[in-house]
Formats: structure tokens, C-alpha cells, sequence
């Protein structure tokens, strides 16, 4: 199997040009069904080592999603992300920030949102707005905005080494034409005409200027604690099959550990003999058939949600 995790990511230090990466590239798989069956099992795997992170609460995983309109931020949360605990996930979307979160500095309304330990984050959008669309709109002057290249270093630094964060950064990469064609199901599909915003067509006028600014931000900001992978997405599946795989290979690598029991098993099971002894043979025979069933549901993988055609 291709490995995603190296051919993806963008190397600490090395010059990014988005124009040599293909949009539509779908190394090592050759059409939507091929990659079907494979992503049904790495989503099941991220739910089962997302129940390891839950329950080790030592270490914590942020995933910070990035891209152009339409790119596809919505989709990987909704079709790679189902299935995890609730209790152990929380989803941030950073939109234009609010009068109080412009008076303090840019990382203020982002910090809060960080992992807890056994938690993972996910970040639709993220502090990188801060270098991308105050510099494509001249939000601030150079001045301002160059410097925090260093400050969001310093910050994924503070939470790997402090709060055992593990950081994993997409840029999903899309070409004009794929967008485009996005747009046009927006027009085209009543149910998600809300997608649609005033600033989409003079957003995309300014497409050169935000090239420039991810391929700064990647270049800048890919390092050892906090890679950036640069995702082909203009095939959905491949996105989807790409960043599940790199989640699954990053969760292993952290060598999670259910945590050792707080209570004294075999006294546990002496109780639990006890309490089954209490029972009539016809109750009995129900507890068994309901343990072989909870067995089964726990070995069963989750199923995967159905592309839709502008997620």
C-alpha cells in the first residue's frame, strides 16, 4: 500500500510550489471503488484507536484542515471523522473573528480550543487564517502578519511538548476547474444553496495571492512537531482514503495503551460469579446470548458514509 504519510508531506524547509502537485492525483488507487473497501476498515481503525486515546488520556491529536472554498473542510470531518465518541472529539470552525477576538491577538480564540489529553480536535479553518486571509486582503500590514510564522511555530511547539499534542495539518488541494464545478452544484442542488456565499467569485479573482500565501505558510510552518501534507482533492474518495490513512499510521505511532484498572479485578470477578450465581439457569443463558451479542457489535466496523456531490 502507497505510504501517504511520506508521499504527501511537505518536508520542514524544503520550497513548496502547489503547481507541480497534482490536483487530481489518485496515487495507488485507480477509481472509487478500489479505495471503498479499504477506507471502510481505516475508519474502523480510527474509531478503535480513538477509544485508546479516550481511555489512555496521556496524549492528545489535532487535525487542522485547510484549503480553498469548496476544497472540501466540511467533508473530510463529516465522512472521515463519523463514527468516533463524541465524549472524546470537538470540531472548532473559525470564521471572521468577532470585535472582542479582534482586540486581543490572533491566537487568543484559538488557544481554548486545543485537545485536552484523550481528546482529539479538529480545526475547520484555523489560526493559519491569520496568515492567509489577513495577507491576501491586507487585513494588517507585513509587519504584523509576517512575524507569526514564528509565533504559530512557537504554538504547536507549546502544545506537542507540553500537552503531548500530536499535530497533523491538510491542505486540500483543489484546482480552479474543481471548484468551479463545486460551485455549480451549489447553484444546481436547492438543498445546498446555503453554501453559497457573495464573497465565493471574488474570492476566486484572488486565487494566485492565496497560492502564494499556503505555499508561505507550508514552506514556514511544516516542522518535525506539526507537518503539513498537501492532499490532491480533486477526487473526493482520494482525499478521504489519503487523510484516513495518515491519521491511522500518526494514532499508531503514538503507541497507545489501555490504562491498567484502578480496582482489583479478581475481586471483581468474585463478585461478579456471585451475582451470577444468584441467577435462575434461564437467566443465565440471557446474560451469555447478551455478552456474545456486545461482542459482535464491538468487533463490527463502522460503515462509511455515501460521497455526496459537493462534500
Amino acid at each position: 500500500m502507497t505510504n501517504y504519510s511520506k508521499l504527501y508531506l511537505a518536508k520542514p524547509g524544503k520550497r513548496i510550489r502547489l503547481s507541480k502537485i497534482d490536483p487530481a492525483n489518485h496515487e495507488g488507487l485507480t477509481h472509487h471503488g478500489q479505495a471503498e473497501t479499504r477506507l471502510k476498515k481505516l475508519l474502523g481503525r480510527i474509531v478503535e484507536l480513538q477509544a485508546m486515546l479516550y481511555a489512555e488520556k496521556k496524549q492528545s491529536l489535532l487535525i487542522v484542515l485547510q484549503g480553498l472554498d469548496a476544497a472540501g473542510k466540511d467533508g473530510v470531518v463529516r465522512h472521515v471523522l463519523t463514527g468516533l465518541n463524541p465524549e472524546g472529539v470537538k470540531v472548532a470552525a473559525f470564521k471572521q473573528p468577532t470585535g472582542e477576538e479582534q482586540s486581543h491577538d490572533f491566537l487568543w480564540r484559538v488557544h481554548p480550543h486545543a485537545p485536552a489529553r484523550g481528546e482529539i480536535a479538529i480545526f475547520n479553518r484555523s489560526h493559519y487564517e491569520d496568515v492567509l486571509v489577513a495577507r491576501v486582503h491586507k487585513l494588517v500590514p507585513p509587519k504584523i502578519w509576517k512575524p507569526r510564522y514564528g509565533m504559530i511555530n512557537d504554538f504547536e511547539r507549546l502544545l506537542s511538548l507540553e500537552n503531548e499534542t500530536v499535530i497533523l495539518k491538510f491542505f486540500l488541494h483543489i484546482s480552479p476547474n474543481e471548484q468551479l464545478a463545486r460551485f455549480k452544484v451549489r447553484l444546481d442542488e436547492p438543498d445546498r444553496e446555503w453554501k453559497i456565499s457573495n464573497s465565493d467569485y471574488s474570492e476566486r479573482e484572488l486565487w494566485d495571492a492565496y497560492t502564494d500565501a499556503f505555499e508561505q505558510a507550508i514552506q514556514r510552518t511544516s516542522t518535525k512537531e506539526a507537518p503539513w501534507f498537501i492532499i490532491p482533492s480533486d477526487h473526493k474518495w482520494f482525499r478521504d482514503f489519503a487523510i484516513s490513512q495518515i491519521i491511522v499510521d500518526t494514532l499508531e505511532g503514538m503507541r497507545l495503551a489501555a490504562p491498567k484498572p484502578e480496582v482489583d479485578i479478581r475481586q471483581i470477578r468474585s463478585e461478579f460469579s456471585k451475582a451470577e450465581r444468584k441467577l435462575s439457569k434461564k437467566d443465565r443463558i440471557s446474560v451469555a446470548q447478551k455478552v456474545v451479542k456486545k461482542e459482535k457489535a464491538i468487533r463490527k466496523e463502522p460503515g462509511i458514509s455515501t460521497w455526496t456531490k459537493d462534500s
